[in-house]
């Protein structure tokens, strides 16, 4: 049965943060709120992109077109909303997975052994990042990956098809899939997750030109300034080192000496936050109702924590994961959710608020970088120990017998 008068809080809740984030995207021209960057990228590159399109084929020759072919309909979709400005049509859709997202949430949160924590997250996390969600479409891929995680208990080969969507998006919803029990459920959803992404991707083959151009550009990134790798190349620039600021692929990055080796280090540090992903996996025994979605919010964490890039909206991705585990009551990863909600906060201080210092590389801008990332660095160490404490076995004491429901994925 429903609590009724907790979620009538939630929807409250959602209703009053939502339209303080519309309130501040229609100031988004406002000075505080960086002078109209954020909805910019909406009302033109996103715009523009719909206009090639439209026209029956993916960007070519672009090189702040990076994305998967999945993103094609996302950008085409506003043109579904008649009578609405492309921005008007983004942002409700926006809204709308939004709305998804807390819908889903709020279901989970109502079953038996569950919990509403999960959706509070959710609806009081996101506008830590004022309105840059509102001009972003990571919150339809979150919802991708929130719907592909919430559905696993019930349907495998929902899971893995919601995670092929997602990932044709944007490529990281695919690191769902570690957190899929071992055995026959593994299989099934990587199936699944294989033949629903084979079948989408041959489908926007036939009807869009070109789906795999944006790969060409993906190589020549460099370090964004707001990774880790550009906070430390900000620390640096204080010692004297002479590197610069440039635009480059859709991003403010560094270029100069070693810049591009922090960037291959970058590229290093990826595949080795890969390798202790498949490490836990290989050595995991115990999965607890929470283990898909801890390792799912651990492997993002890693993820993020070593790329070239950290985008503001990578943030929207951790809240919505994190959200996912407080949803369970057995989730070992109550304290890194704590830890993300603070980045987030401080990810809208660097951008937009304070932009402009972190570009100029100054020390309120640097200190600002140096702390959000030093916390998102916290959250991923101290989440992939918990993962790796959680799903060890238990010691055993002579003559005690373990449980195997909790012993092995196929008891789940």
């Amino acid at each position: 049965m429903i609590r009724r008068a907790p979620v009538a809080l939630l929807i409250a809740a959602w209703s009053a943060t939502r339209a303080l984030m519309l309130w501040l995207l229609a100031l988004d021209g406002h000075p505080l709120l960086g002078g109209g960057g954020v909805s910019r990228e909406v009302r033109e590159l996103y715009h523009h992109w719909y206009g090639v399109l439209s026209h029956g084929g993916f960007p070519v020759g672009d090189p702040l077109w990076q994305y998967p072919p999945g993103a094609g309909p996302v950008l085409l979709s506003p043109g579904l909303l008649p009578g609405l400005a492309y921005v008007h049509a983004f942002v409700a859709l926006v809204l709308a997975a939004d709305v998804v997202i807390t819908a889903a949430l709020v279901r989970a949160g109502t079953a038996p052994t569950r919990s509403l924590r999960g959706a509070a997250y959710w609806i009081g996390g996101l506008p830590l990042l004022l309105h840059v969600p509102l001009a972003r479409y990571d919150v339809q891929v979150t919802a991708l990956a929130v719907l592909a995680l919430l559905a696993l208990p019930r349907s495998t080969r929902a899971c893995g098809a919601l995670v092929a969507l997602g990932a044709l998006v944007k490529v990281w919803p695919v690191l769902v899939l570690p957190g899929v029990p071992k055995g026959r459920a593994a299989r099934t959803a990587c199936l699944c997750a294989a033949a629903t992404g084979t079948a989408a991707l041959t489908a926007l083959a036939l009807a869009l030109d070109r789906p795999l151009d944006f790969l060409r550009n993906q190589g020549g990134r460099g370090v964004q300034i707001e990774s880790v790798g550009g906070a430390l190349l900000s620390l640096a620039s204080h010692a004297g080192w002479p590197g610069t600021v440039r635009y480059r692929y859709g991003a403010m990055e560094f270029t100069g000496p070693y810049a591009s080796s922090v960037a291959h280090a970058s590229l290093a540090l990826t595949a080795g936050a890969f390798a202790m992903l498949l490490l836990w996996r290989a050595r995991a025994r115990r999965w607890t109702p929470a283990t898909p979605y801890d390792a799912a919010l651990c492997a993002v964490l890693l993820f993020t924590v070593t790329s070239r890039v950290i985008s503001p909206q990578y943030m929207i991705w951790l809240l919505g994961l994190s959200a996912v585990c407080l949803s369970s009551r057995h989730t070992a990863q109550r304290p890194v959710t704590a830890l993300v909600a603070a980045a987030t906060a401080l990810s809208a201080v660097i951008y937009p608020v304070c932009y402009d210092e972190v570009m100029a590389g100054t020390w309120p801008g640097t200190a600002l970088l140096v702390a959000r990332n030093a916390l998102l660095l916290a959250a991923a160490a101290l989440s992939y120990v918990h993962l790796w404490r959680t799903t060890r076995p238990a010691p055993s004491f002579p003559g005690q017998q373990q449980h195997p429901a909790l012993t092995s994925p196929a008891g789940q």
